[in-house]
């Protein structure tokens, strides 16, 4: 896996961390976080996709 799917994914991870925290004190804060684990998780996928097309 690609270091910048690496990266994405723990942004991913920490982002769904922080939403889950966010919600249950609360804090309608969550949502950004939630947005933010979608967009780098779609930056994973795409990161991950296309390293397995340039490298057969």
């Amino acid at each position: 896996m690609p270091r910048l799917a690496l990266y994405t994914l723990a942004v991913c991870v920490l982002a769904t961390v922080a939403a889950v925290v966010s919600f249950v004190q609360g804090s309608w804060l969550g949502i950004v976080w939630v947005l933010l684990a979608g967009v780098s998780s779609n930056m994973t996928w795409y990161y991950w996709r296309r390293s397995r097309q340039v490298t057969p």
